[in-house]
């Protein structure tokens, strides 16, 4: 196995057969013996292309999630983190889910011009879209790019209502923006944290901002009036679920609304870049890792049935969902059994083509 790269989450960069990826022949390649003669290897930099896309908004009919669509700015995510179930889009794209999944990124720059022309279309009815549901909306090149702002200016013009889920802090940016709409009912905000140990953090998400930072922001919104919740997502067995009543407890103490959780999660090639990063990072309790998640997971590294996939299932399970419970209760937590319900009767579509000509 290769040395694991610094500051990048996947330890390997497996190719999929599951899209027809080319696999490199095994003496193809010299560099696949670099590592062993020159050491370590070099860090790998971060390349992004323009994605030219014809539609900006997704759909999907999925039961047990509470949107119907979603707007991904970007394809592949710099934040790194190793239990990422979109990873194995990027075998669409003839890349690996590994280490490619967090160097080779798509930017969709047309994506606030094609996000007002589908709003234009007299077919469009409005309900609230997802941003960050796939890849991190806010993740470092978010910076340079700004596609995530231009996506909020559209959707603040038109009185649209979006949900957002990020592990940045760097939504505190758009407070302008998210403010005014949250006044109107048209906003809430999901602070993704995952550990507040910055020695596994830096390990599970290498690049995405310290713990610390990202419940300051879940404070910063909500001195704003912006709603935000936290998620726990994902709780990893015996590396992370000790600190489900801790998080919880700073979540409450920073203004969150409440603390929701998923239990870990490998689908396709997310499952053995998870098997090779315990081997490298916690040899010592890998098979008790994979083995709760087998319990979760009906046996299985992971289960793709409705439902039952967001929640597990089992007693470890049933474990997780009380100690959330008290924990909630203790600090004064609610449990809703949906979040606030964002206004969609403020929507006024953008003027169409035509109505630009004698706008």
């Amino acid at each position: 196995m290769r040395k694991p790269r610094p500051h990048r989450g996947a330890t390997i960069n497996p190719v999929s057969d599951r899209f027809n990826l080319a696999a490199r022949e095994a003496d193809g390649d010299w560099l696949d013996m670099r590592d062993m003669i020159d050491g370590p290897p070099p860090p790998v930099r971060t390349t992004v292309q323009q994605l030219s896309a014809k539609t900006i908004i997704s759909h999907n009919k999925s039961p047990d999630i509470p949107f119907d669509r979603s707007i991904n700015p970007y394809v592949g995510c710099e934040h790194g983190c190793i239990y990422c179930f979109a990873r194995p889009t990027h075998a669409f794209h003839d890349l690996s889910p590994g280490i490619d999944f967090e160097t080779k990124l798509f930017a969709k720059p047309d994506a606030p011009r094609l996000l007002r022309e589908e709003l234009a279309k007299p077919s469009y009815r409005c309900a609230p879209i997802a941003l960050g549901t796939n890849t991190d909306p806010y993740q470092p090149i978010e910076a340079h790019w700004q596609i995530m702002r231009g996506i909020i200016e559209v959707l603040s013009a038109y009185s649209h209502p979006l949900v957002i889920t990020t592990k940045s802090d760097r939504v505190v940016r758009d407070i302008d923006l998210l403010a005014p709409m949250a006044e109107r009912n048209l906003v809430s905000v999901a602070i993704s944290v995952t550990s507040l140990d910055p020695r596994i953090a830096m390990t599970i998400e290498p690049r995405a901002p310290h713990p610390e930072r990202r419940l300051a922001a879940v404070t910063k919104l909500t001195a704003a009036g912006i709603p935000t919740y936290v998620n726990m997502a994902p709780v990893i067995p015996a590396i992370t679920d000790h600190e489900v009543e801790t998080i919880v407890a700073r979540a409450a103490a920073a203004g969150a609304l409440d603390v929701s959780f998923i239990p870990v999660r490998l689908p396709w090639e997310v499952a053995p870049l998870f098997r090779a990063w315990l081997d490298e990072h916690f040899p010592d309790r890998a098979a008790k890792v994979m083995a709760t998640i087998a319990s979760l997971r009906g046996g299985r590294d992971n289960d793709p049935a409705f439902f039952s996939r967001m929640r597990g299932q089992g007693p470890w399970a049933d474990l997780l969902r009380t100690r959330f419970d008290i924990a909630r209760r203790r600090h004064g937590i609610v449990r809703r059994a949906e979040r606030l319900g964002l206004r969609i009767d403020l929507f006024r579509p953008p003027p169409g083509a035509q109505g630009d000509l004698f706008g």
